[in-house]
Order: structure tokens, then C-alpha cells, then sequence
């Protein structure tokens, strides 16, 4: 790896691991679906506009359709839907460790439903994926001001993200991934709208500065500048350097949300990130070789 993907790797981590309490700071003036609305439609209308720029091709075409809205029925719709509801109800960084139990939930799903093998790291996972999430429920049980129906919804969408991630691993494309992922967020934009227009107050629009500012962070990074750093990356980076990153992602969440949201983390915090990081390493680094014998 080079030190400009190295830079670039720490510097997409950083993005997507302060977004988490970024996220919970704007849920203060504004109903978690029309958050989501906007800050992911500001974000298709820049990617469209980098991207066409650059000479991709834009449109998909009779049965790249249906791909865009398959893969974008989990991957996008329900990921971005049901995370954000969990972020409401739970810590911000309790939400990213939550989260990012997707690789787990991902190599769970192949084995139970797609016939790939089981083995002792798969099943070491799972227990250290089980743990975490029973740890955090354990504690959220017990909180006064607990929500457990948070760790649900962000379990739900842990599980909607590793069936879109499958999905895309398996798919046959013939429109440019990044075509793929701006469809998929400009049609998943639209439900957004019609969803928070159904079931939430339209916003005032009256926002603090640092709502502005967040609002901005949430379009133009997180929907953004990191999601070209990411389609940049992941052709060239080895999955043990990008599960390295995953890892970071929630670390980042919980240490980050003290200082922007004033979210102090517990205890079980911390060994259920061990877990999880357990967990992720467990399923996404290379088994190290034996050195052959002299």
C-alpha cells in the first residue's frame, strides 16, 4: 500500500467513524428520516455530478434496472432506513458497534442459506459477535434511560446490509459500480422523502449553525468525498487492509461522540467493541501461512 492510500485509508475512517455521532448531533432539530432525505440526496447529486464529469456512464439501461433496484432494496433502503432509527434510540458509538456486526451477519447468512463451510473461525465469530450483543443488551436492560429496541433496529439493519453485500458479491454487472451506487442512493433518496412525509412532522428548517454545518458533513463527506475515496480504494486495497478500517470505524464512533455529543461510553462499550473487532478479524483477515519447512 502506498502512502497516499495509506493517508487516504485513514483519512476515509476517520470520515465514516466521526459520522456516527455527526449523525446523533443532528437528530437533536431534525426526525431521523428526513435526516437521512436530505443529507443522502445532497450526497447523489454531488456523486452524479463528480462522476459524470469524469466521462462514467450515468444511466442504467433495460436490466442494469433491476440490479440497481435488487442490491438497493437492502444495501441502501434498508441499511440507511433502519440505522438511522437505531441511532436514535442508543449512543451513537453503541449504534456504530452494532452496526458494523454486518461481516459477521454477512459469512453467517452464506453458511446457513448459500452452503459455504463452517469453520472454527466462522463459529468463533459468531460467539464473539453473540456476546457483544448480549453484553450491550445486558446493560441497556438495566439503564433507567435504556432502549434495547434500538439494538434491534440496529441489528435489522446489520442483517438488511449483509444480504445487500452478498448480493453485490454475486451479481453480474455490466453498468460501472459507481453508476450502481449513485442509483441506488437517488432511488432510495425518493422513498426517504415519501416514508418521512408519511410518519414525521415536515421540518421547521430553523437550524443551529452547527446543524447546518452538520447537515453538510452528513451530504457532502460521509454521502460524498468518502464514498469516492472508497470506490477508489477498494479496487486496489487487499481485504485485510479494508477490514482493518471496518475495525477502526466503531473505535473512532465511541471515542469521538465524547467530545460531539457528550456521550460518555461505559465499560461494556469497550469489551463489546473487543468482541466485535474479535469478531470482524475472525471472518475478514487471511489465516497467516505456515512457512514451508527448510
Amino acid at each position: 500500500m502506498s502512502r497516499r492510500q495509506l493517508l487516504a485509508l485513514v483519512a476515509l475512517t476517520l470520515m465514516w467513524g466521526l459520522n456516527w455521532p455527526m449523525m446523533k448531533f443532528s437528530l437533536r432539530e431534525m426526525t431521523p428520516l428526513y435526516f437521512r432525505a436530505l443529507t443522502m440526496t445532497g450526497g447523489a447529486i454531488f456523486l452524479y455530478a463528480w462522476y459524470r464529469a469524469r466521462g462514467l456512464r450515468m444511466l442504467p439501461q433495460g436490466s442494469e434496472w433491476r440490479s440497481v433496484i435488487s442490491i438497493g432494496a437492502p444495501n441502501m433502503l434498508g441499511w440507511h432506513t433502519v440505522s438511522i432509527l437505531g441511532v436514535k434510540e442508543l449512543a451513537s458509538g453503541r449504534a456504530a458497534i452494532l452496526g458494523f456486526t454486518m461481516p459477521i451477519w454477512t459469512v453467517l447468512i452464506g453458511v446457513l442459506f448459500l452452503g459455504e463451510r463452517l469453520t472454527r473461525r466462522v463459529a468463533l465469530a459468531a460467539a464473539a459477535a453473540a456476546g457483544a450483543i448480549t453484553l450491550l443488551i445486558s446493560h441497556e436492560v438495566m439503564a433507567l434511560s435504556g432502549r434495547p429496541l434500538g439494538i434491534v433496529w440496529m441489528e435489522v439493519a446489520a442483517v438488511c446490509w449483509a444480504i445487500g453485500t452478498l448480493m453485490m458479491r454475486r451479481a453480474v454487472l455490466t453498468l460501472p459500480v459507481e453508476t450502481l451506487t449513485v442509483w441506488m442512493m437517488i432511488l432510495t433518496s425518493a422513498c426517504l422523502w415519501l416514508i418521512a412525509g408519511l410518519s414525521e412532522p415536515w421540518p421547521a428548517w430553523h437550524f443551529s449553525a452547527a446543524m447546518w454545518a452538520s447537515l453538510a458533513y452528513g451530504a457532502l463527506i460521509n454521502y460524498g468525498f468518502a464514498q469516492t475515496m472508497w470506490a477508489s480504494l477498494a479496487r486496489n486495497l487487499p481485504p485485510s487492509t479494508s477490514a482493518m478500517s471496518i475495525m477502526a470505524i466503531p473505535l473512532i464512533g465511541i471515542l469521538s461522540a465524547t467530545f460531539i455529543v457528550g456521550e460518555w461510553p461505559h465499560w461494556e462499550d469497550f469489551v463489546a467493541m473487543a468482541f466485535v473487532m474479535m469478531a470482524i478479524g475472525a471472518v475478514l483477515l487471511p489465516p497467516r501461512s505456515k512457512g514451508k519447512p527448510a
